[in-house]
């Protein structure tokens, strides 16, 4: 059972705004609309949420009834339009996220978070210009560090904000990266536990998720990497 629209309704009335206190500076999170939307994974809703704080419109895909429920399962996916949208084979988001989805469309309630943070955080515009540098044999984080950013520019801050406005008591997090579990904690999020979400690699992704587990800590299976290595994608 999807959460009932009048109750979305009622929790966008009735409870219009979230501060993070914690955060550097107060965070302003609104449901500010939702639907049904049936999928090929199951039945979800789509919430959208408003932020006061960075002008995107994030949504979270929730499955069944979450509020004041403790250990949800829950994904956080931040948006990757040539893997999500395109199929490129240079990543694992695509495989990633529609695994989320698939796993928590079985479960009896859970959430995708889908945050719009293209690139990391540094943008398509400037993906895409990192694509190029390694093109010429930088890896991921090499290519960020050329460009001036880090290699993770991500915040969590908006995750929190919407998992708050749906008055979810405690999580269980899909992520191989312990910086978004840390992340989350610090934001006040109650994470019960750790859920590997491991997906094949590729010939095209085999460096970057080498990289992943090499540089930026995700927590991946190296001899597995290595065995998968040549498949072809999406096998």
């Amino acid at each position: 059972m999807s959460v009932p629209a009048s109750r979305l309704t009622s929790l966008m009335n009735s409870f219009p705004r979230f501060d993070v206190l914690s955060s550097p500076s107060a965070i302003q999170t609104k449901i500010v609309a939702s639907a049904d939307l049936p999928t090929r994974f199951g039945e979800f809703r789509v919430v959208a949420f408003s932020m006061g704080f960075d002008g995107k419109e994030h949504i979270a895909l929730v499955h069944g009834n979450v509020e004041n429920k403790e250990n949800i399962p829950v994904r956080i996916h931040s948006e990757c339009l040539t893997g999500d949208a395109l199929g490129s084979y240079r990543c694992d988001c695509r495989d990633q996220l529609e695994a989320a989805l698939r796993y928590i469309g079985n479960e009896e309630h859970g959430i995708v978070l889908y945050l719009r943070q293209e690139g990391r955080g540094i943008g398509l515009v400037n993906k895409i210009r990192a694509y190029a540098l390694q093109d010429q044999g930088l890896d991921t984080v090499e290519a960020n560090h050329a460009l001036g950013f880090a290699d993770d520019e991500r915040d969590y801050s908006a995750a929190a904000g919407m998992l708050n406005a749906l008055r979810v008591k405690s999580i269980k997090l899909l992520s191989n990266n312990p910086r978004k579990l840390e992340g989350l904690q610090r934001l006040g999020i109650v994470i019960t536990e750790r859920m590997p979400h491991i997906m094949p690699a590729n010939r095209h992704n085999h460096k970057y998720l080498e990289t992943k587990a090499r540089k930026s800590g995700h927590i991946l299976p190296l001899d597995t990497l290595a065995a998968d290595y040549g498949r072809e994608a999406y096998s």
